[in-house]
Parts: structure tokens; C-alpha cells; sequence
């Protein structure tokens, strides 16, 4: 009998058996992937081994075991409008895996061990299951027969490529077969392969794929020299087996969110809310985990496909009738039920709360207007017609709607949307993009480039220990062309730059935030100058030069030698920014990640997560902790060691970075436990000890996006250089004003306070030119009929006062109109006032709209009081006349 297990058991009793037969359980890789850039969420358990598949001899380990955060919305693999209304659809999902890299004959040990965890382990009745074959898979279907004891009407052969998996047109690729669940005849469906497949009786809780090919091309497969397995099961498909029940969102996990969804908006998840439930709690998942793993809320990329799911889901919180945000209140709940397995949630909570409670409230004020302007344009459709594409777009472009939060909101009434108009929108939207785009580069530069790419030439890079090395020459280029030499006498005026590249090098490359190094490159045949050093490929350092006298040649000895003293200022500033992390993360909380950084000669920038500003009072605290641990001259300590052994002692990784698996760590200091007070994964140069760094200095924090701070600071002699700048600032401003130092602010403070004093004798001044008395109307008024109009042109008014002005006159004085005109840098303000016993006939914001269709602008008010803003026009001019006429 099947034993039931919460979804954290399943998960723990999976590794916990994989490992016991050999297997190494490797951690979840970032949902960001760090070695595909053709996609946009990891998808697979098998893509952090990809490498392993085309080299498995690179691998550690033979055998692996994990269990993959995967995403499947944005790009080919997008999920999400199916997400809510099928059982099984989600945007984020757990796949549990296991892989063979390189072993000859596994292939019969994995297909037992995954049979006996299937039946022995998590005891589930055989006979629900069946499994697939390529057609042309003999071996597997034999295989199957003798560990299963399957006969042939349970092992199905299919001839599609549903059971051929492959990594690309080339690469490798092989056969795969598939186990599925049989939920019994209470559910619709045929068997796999057959015209009734898609029913939904027969699901598939595990795929086994046998790379043993090599696609050479479209019809050239060859055998590969060493195979590999990749498995891989969903995690939520076996708790449904285990569970007994037929819906992912029926298992302990989704029932308990979606508990908490219903506590929160007080609506049972019943009838056309049970949608809405579903979509919330599976795109809160996804939502949290994105933004645990460094995904921001933006309008480009990554960050665009979350927004999307974001705002899905609030979409459903706003048909629910909820007026106030909901899902960062739903936070906790995902935590208490995932957080145990994956600390990362805990880690980035309040920066998940932060994020999802920002981005509803902000999406709020633009989902009115957005749904209004959709029912206005979808009110005379009915059930089955089309909305224009263009209006779709409108919505995207204007108020931030995505295609499919547009089509889920349609959905219910069973309209849908013009999708080729909507791309063809996209597509001229994205051409003008272009078009404002300056920075194509020319044919020539790509086949440089491309040519670069395939004979790049790793560089040996000897600048830890070294600031002077030889080398040879063997690469030259100029005007994105390879040349022979480089000759003073041949270079114009400009001495345009050139591209240098050596066998070994003691130039950093400019690489991982931190600026490439300066020096002078030289033999008896010639003198260069290095003005930047930049890393192409991750491995070949490209020395930016100028020539200063002489010729290079190609295959040419030379002496390199950095600029020293711009090194140490670039070393001063990357242990200082190592520093800062850890006192961020120390002071702030665990959930700071970088986000980015540059290490320069005379300042440092770093980005980090951090949901909202901090404090005076904290950065001072920082910058206090930084300059504590510079005091200590602490050593500063390198070490080589394998990835998987640093992570496991808290080396801090970048998300964005791929690493190899023997990774360069830089340590400062160590903490009462005996932990390192910074320890993170890093190429760049550092001090040797901390009291190398002098001193550190804030000099600002600001917010550059959505939950991204950024912190600028100098360290070093930069730190005595603004000191000694301020002060003697400081005793200019003393000598100014003939005070002392010390007495600088009660100075200061004085002559605040005489100008607050001054500024305030001057706005009276200002109101009582402006404020009339009968008499003074008598002598200016123009008289049309019974009312009086005043006329006054003005410059440089403060127009609160204006304003002021105006209003008390009219307010004193019957039968007026005052119109007041302020002129100020090209822009011009137009006051109206109107009193109150003649309202009845004329209404100071009926004036206003009168006069902007003559003269352009804006403007509003009461009856009594209104304005108008406009540029400076010569039709301001005739402005007197036209309301006269107004009022005629």
C-alpha cells in the first residue's frame, strides 16, 4: 500500500536514498542560469550539468542526485496561461533528478534503483504502472521486461520524438523512456501514444534519457565515447500519487497555501475563485524563489517575466475584491512550508515582502484605469469574438498590462485577443528601438569578433605574485583588423588605440566589477602605454594601448610592467568593497545580495538588494564596523579549493558568475565562531593585510531600482585627500566670514535665519503690491457692463501669493474679475479670479477652458479660483482682448 508523505518528506526520502546508493547530492543551482545564455529560467534538473554532458571526464562525480528549482514561464518554454486551470500546469516547479556523467554500463543499475524507489521505497502498486520506449529501443523494453517483469502490453513503443531527447540540432542526444502513473478509469483518457493520450489518466511521473549519441549533423549520428543519464521526476506528480489524490493543486503544499489565501481574502476557493486561488498561490512560489535567487521586478528580461507572473497573480487578489495588497502577507505561510529545504527564502524574506508589497501597491493605481479602458473597448463583444490587438498593446504600453494578464482577464468571457496585431505593435515598437539604437557595429568588427571567439588564446595571467613578466607577443589589432606591426611613424595624429595580446601577463583584466591595470609595455625596439586592460572569453587579457615610440612586432619579446601605484589604489579599493559586504550583511541582515560593483583607482561603487533606503544613522554604523576592521590589520588570505567545498564553508558566490570547480577564495578575519568575518569567491587583487587599507568613507547611498541600493565610498588615500579638502573648505568658510571653525554653523544658522526673516518681509511686500482696495480698482478696472476686469502682468512671483492675492481681492470686492499673469523662464502661470456674487453668470474655471482652446495648456479650479500653466506664446499678448470678449 502507497504510504503518504508531505511533499518535504518526499523530497528528503528521494536524496536521502539516491546517496545511499552512491550518489552525490548537489544543491539546487540559482533559477538564473549561469551557463546557457539561451535561457531564461532553469528549467531542468540537467541544465547545471550541461558541461558534464559534452565533457563528462570534467565531472567530480560519477553520480549525482539533486532536486532542481525550475521556472517554465517566458521564452519557448511558458507555462503560465495554463497555469490555475489545468491539474498539473505551474509556473514553478520541483524537479527531482538523477544523472550518470561517463560510466559505461549504468544503464540497467539506474532503471532498477529508480523501479525499486518507485515501488520499494515509496511503495507504490506496481501494476498502476506503465512505461514508454522509443520504437527503436530494444535494448530499454528488454531491460524493463527482466527488472519490472513487464510484459509487452505494458511497455509501449512510440515513434515520436516525445521519447528521443536531444540537446540541439547537434550535440548530444539519445532515447529516453517514461514511467506513468495510472489514476484509474474515474479519470478521462487513453494510453500513451494513443489518439486519448492528452485525458489525463495516464500521467508521467518520470522521464529516464540515455545520452549515447552524437548528432553531428541533420543526418550523421554517431555513437558518443562516453554516455550519460538524465533523469528526472516532478516532485509535485509523485506527492499527488503518494497523496491519492489527481491534482497538484490537492497536495499538502498547494491546500495549505491556498488556506492561507482564503484566511487573507476571506473567499472559499470554491466556483470561479478556485481559479484565482491556484494562480495566486503557484505564482507567489514562483515570485518568492525569483526574487530569492536575485530576479528584480523590471521591464526588460528576467525581470519582465516576473513582473508578469506578479502581476497575474495580483490581478486575481484584485477579483477577489481585496483592496489593500495581499501577497507579501502570504510570504510567511510559503515559508513555514519550503523554507526548511531552501534557506535562500528565509535568507531574502524581507526583501520578497519588500518587493511583492511594492510592486501590488504600484500596480494598484495603474489596474483601475487599465480596466477601465478594457471594458469600454470590450463592452459590445460577446462570447467567442476578438479583441483588436492594437487595444491589447495600448494596455501593455500604457498601463503596464502584459498579453496574458490581458487574456486571463478575458478568459471568463471567452473572448480572446488579436495576437498577430499585438506582435505586429511589438515588432514596430521594438524596430523604433532600434532605429534610436546608434551602437550596431560594422560587418568588419563582427567577423572580428567571431574570429577572436573561435582561436581565442588563454592568457596566463601571473599578477597575483608579479608586477614586471616578459612575454611574447601574438596577437596585434587595430581598425578591428589583425596587423603584422605597429609603427610611431605610421599612426596619425590621434595615435588611435590598439589591441595587444600576450602569452602571459601580469595586467589584470578587467573583470568582476574590479578596473584593468595601467603600466608600460617595452623593449629595445619600442615604448607602449597599457591604458586599460580588459578579459575577453573569461581567460584572454587584451591590453588597450598607444604607442609612444618605436615599432612592435608581431611574435616581438616584451618587457610588461604595471603602474603600481594605480594597482595598489585598485587593491586599497576591492578589500575594502569585501569588507563592506560582510558589514552590510552583518548590520542589515542576510538577505543583502550583490547586485553589482566597480572597483576603481579612486572610488568603489557597490549594489546590493536591499528593500528600502538605509539610514544616516546606519551607514554610519557601517562605515564605524568597516573601518573597525581595517584598524584590526587583519590578514588578508587567498586559497585555492573546489567549489562545492567553499560553498559548504559560506563562501559568498554571485548568481550571475559561473564558477569552475576549483575556485579562487579571498578571506578577511575571523568571527567569534571562527568563521571568516568576509569570505567570497574572487579573481581580483587585494591587500595583504587590512591595515593596508588606511581608512574607508561613505560617500552616498541611493536607490538605482526597484530593491537596489547603491553605496559609493573611497578608501585609502582618497580618504585623507577629502578630509584634507573639507578641511580647508572649512577654513575658507570660517575666513569668509570671520568666524572660527567651531563657530561656523551658529554662523550659519544666523544667516538662515535673517534670509527666512528677509524672504518673508519680501513676499509681504509682494502681496501688498498684488492686493487691492476698492479705490485701487476704481483707478485700473475695466468696466464691461456691470463687472470690473483687473489685468496684471507680472515676473517672478512666488504663486502662493499670487494665488493669495487674488483670492482675498475677489473675495473683498463684488462685480470682479482679476486675472493675473506670471511670467517666469519661458513658462507662464495665468491666476483667475472670479467673486463670489456673480458666480451665477461667470465661473472662474469656465474662464479657464475658454482661454486654453486659444491659447494651448492646462489648467483647472473652482468657480472662484482658478489657474492655468502654458508656455510663454505671443497669443498671451491678446489675451486681455479675448476675454473681454468672454465676458461681454
Amino acid at each position: 500500500m502507497t504510504t503518504f508523505l508531505n511533499i518535504n518528506q518526499i523530497r528528503t526520502t528521494f536524496i536521502e536514498f539516491f546517496k545511499k546508493y552512491g550518489h552525490h547530492h548537489a544543491s539546487s543551482s540559482s533559477l538564473v542560469p549561469g551557463n546557457d545564455p539561451s535561457l531564461f529560467f532553469v528549467n531542468a534538473g540537467i541544465v547545471q550539468f550541461k558541461d558534464y554532458v559534452r565533457a563528462p571526464e570534467t565531472s567530480k562525480y560519477s553520480r549525482v542526485v539533486t532536486c532542481q528549482k525550475c521556472v517554465r514561464a517566458g521564452g519557448k518554454h511558458n507555462d503560465l496561461e495554463s497555469v490555475g486551470y489545468t491539474a498539473r500546469h505551474h509556473t514553478f516547479f520541483e524537479m527531482l533528478g538523477n544523472f550518470s556523467f561517463g560510466e559505461d554500463n549504468a544503464k540497467p543499475d539506474f532503471m532498477q534503483l529508480i523501479w525499486n524507489f518507485l515501488t520499494k521505497e515509496l511503495l507504490i502498486d506496481e501494476d498502476r504502472l506503465i512505461v514508454t520506449v522509443y520504437h527503436t529501443d530494444h535494448e530499454t523494453a528488454k531491460l524493463w521486461r527482466s527488472i519490472a517483469g513487464l510484459d509487452d502490453s505494458r511497455i509501449i513503443r512510440i515513434k515520436t520524438d516525445d521519447n528521443f531527447w536531444s540537446m540541439g540540432p547537434v550535440g548530444p542526444c539519445g532515447p529516453c523512456t517514461e514511467i506513468f502513473y495510472d489514476h484509474g478509469d474515474k479519470i478521462q483518457g487513453g494510453l500513451p501514444g494513443t489518439k486519448d493520450e492528452n485525458g489525463g489518466r495516464y500521467v508521467e511521473i518520470w522521464n529516464i534519457v540515455f545520452m549515447q549519441y552524437e548528432q553531428l549533423n541533420e543526418s550523421t549520428r554517431v555513437e558518443l565515447a562516453k554516455r550519460c543519464i538524465d533523469t528526472g521526476a516532478g516532485l509535485e506528480r509523485i506527492a499527488t500519487v503518494l497523496q491519492g489524490v489527481y491534482d497538484n493543486y490537492d497536495i499538502d503544499l498547494f491546500k495549505n497555501l491556498i488556506a492561507n489565501i482564503e484566511h487573507l481574502t476571506k473567499i472559499k476557493s470554491v466556483g470561479e475563485a478556485n481559479f484565482s486561488h491556484r494562480i495566486i498561490a503557484d505564482h507567489l512560489r514562483a515570485s518568492a524563489f525569483l526574487i530569492a535567487d536575485g530576479v528584480m521586478p523590471s521591464n526588460d528580461g528576467r525581470g519582465y517575466v516576473l513582473r508578469r507572473i506578479m502581476r497575474r497573480a495580483m490581478n486575481q487578489i484584485h477579483q477577489l475584491g481585496c483592496k489593500e495588497p495581499v501577497m507579501h502577507q502570504l510570504v510567511p505561510g510559503l515559508i513555514n512550508e519550503m523554507g526548511g529545504f531552501y534557506k535562500e527564502l528565509r535568507v531574502r524574506q524581507e526583501l520578497i515582502t519588500y518587493l511583492l508589497k511594492n510592486e501590488e501597491e504600484k500596480f494598484k493605481t495603474t489596474l483601475s484605469k487599465g480596466l477601465k479602458l478594457l471594458e469600454e473597448e470590450s463592452k459590445d463583444l460577446t462570447s467567442g469574438s476578438q479583441l483588436s490587438g492594437h487595444i491589447a498593446f495600448k494596455l501593455y504600453d500604457t498601463y503596464g498590462f502584459p498579453f496574458d494578464l490581458t487574456q486571463d482577464i478575458l478568459k471568463k468571457r471567452s473572448i480572446s485577443i488579436n495576437k498577430t496585431e499585438f506582435d505586429q505593435n511589438m515588432l514596430e515598437q521594438q524596430n523604433r528601438a532600434r532605429q534610436l539604437w546608434k551602437g550596431q557595429g560594422s560587418n568588419k568588427e563582427q567577423l572580428l569578433w567571431e574570429k577572436l571567439k573561435e582561436e581565442f588564446r588563454a592568457t596566463e595571467f601571473v599578477g597575483y605574485s608579479l608586477c614586471q613578466a616578459e612575454g611574447i607577443v601574438v596577437s596585434l589589432i587595430q581598425d578591428n583588423q589583425y596587423v603584422e606591426y605597429i609603427d610611431i611613424n605610421q599612426v596619425d595624429d590621434n595615435n588611435k588605440e590598439f589591441w595587444l595580446i600576450t602569452n602571459q601577463t601580469p595586467f589584470y583584466g578587467q573583470s568582476g566589477g574590479q578596473m584593468g591595470d595601467i603600466g608600460i609595455i617595452k623593449n629595445n625596439e619600442c615604448t607602449i602605454y597599457v591604458t586599460d586592460t580588459i578579459k575577453l572569453f573569461g581567460c584572454t587579457h587584451v591590453h588597450i594601448c598607444k604607442i609612444v615610440s618605436g615599432k612592435i612586432n608581431l611574435n616581438a619579446v616584451v618587457h610588461m610592467a604595471i603602474d603600481k601605484q594605480y594597482r595598489t589604489q585598485l587593491q586599497i579599493h576591492h578589500s575594502a568593497t569585501h569588507i563592506l559586504h560582510a558589514a552590510l550583511r552583518e548590520i542589515l541582515g542576510n538577505h543583502i545580495i550583490q547586485k553589482g560593483s566597480l572597483v576603481a583607482y579612486d572610488y568603489l561603487r557597490f549594489d546590493v538588494s536591499h528593500p528600502t533606503s538605509i539610514s544616516k544613522e546606519l551607514l554610519i554604523k557601517i562605515e564605524n564596523r568597516v573601518n573597525e576592521i581595517i584598524l584590526n590589520n587583519t590578514a588578508v588570505k587567498f586559497m585555492m579549493m573546489p567549489l562545492d567545498q567553499a560553498i559548504a564553508h559560506g563562501a559568498v558566490a554571485l548568481f550571475e558568475e559561473k564558477y569552475g570547480d576549483e575556485v579562487r577564495a579571498i578571506s578577511i578575519g575571523e568571527t567569534s565562531d571562527a568563521r571568516y568575518y568576509s569570505f567570497e569567491l574572487c579573481g581580483g587583487t587585494h591587500v595583504k593585510y587590512t591595515g593596508d587599507i588606511g581608512a574607508f568613507r561613505i560617500l552616498s547611498e541611493s536607490a538605482i531600482a526597484a530593491g537596489v541600493r547603491r553605496i559609493e565610498a573611497i578608501a585609502g588615500k582618497h580618504v585623507i585627500k577629502q578630509a584634507r579638502q573639507n578641511s580647508e573648505l572649512l577654513d575658507l568658510i570660517a575666513e569668509k566670514f570671520s568666524v572660527t571653525k567651531q563657530t561656523i554653523m551658529s554662523k550659519i544658522d544666523g544667516i538662515i535665519e535673517e534670509n527666512n526673516l528677509l524672504k518673508k518681509q519680501l513676499h509681504q511686500l509682494k502681496y501688498n503690491q498684488l492686493i487691492l482696495c476698492e479705490k485701487d480698482i476704481q483707478n485700473i478696472a475695466d468696466n464691461i457692463g456691470k463687472i470690473k476686469l483687473v489685468y496684471k502682468n507680472i515676473e517672478d512671483y512666488d504663486l502662493q501669493i499670487v494665488r493669495k492675492a487674488v483670492s482675498n481681492t475677489t473675495k473683498n470686492i463684488q462685480n470682479l474679475v482679476m486675472v493675473v499673469i506670471s511670467n517666469n523662464d519661458k513658462k507662464s502661470t495665468i491666476i483667475i479670479g472670479v467673486s463670489d456674487n456673480i458666480t451665477n453668470k461667470i465661473q472662474a474655471n469656465n474662464l479657464v477652458k475658454e482661454i486654453i482652446n486659444y491659447i494651448g495648456g492646462s489648467g483647472g479650479g473652482s468657480s472662484t479660483l482658478a489657474q492655468i500653466g502654458c508656455q510663454y506664446t505671443s497669443q498671451l499678448l491678446d489675451l486681455k482682448n479675448i476675454i473681454c470678449k468672454l465676458l461681454a
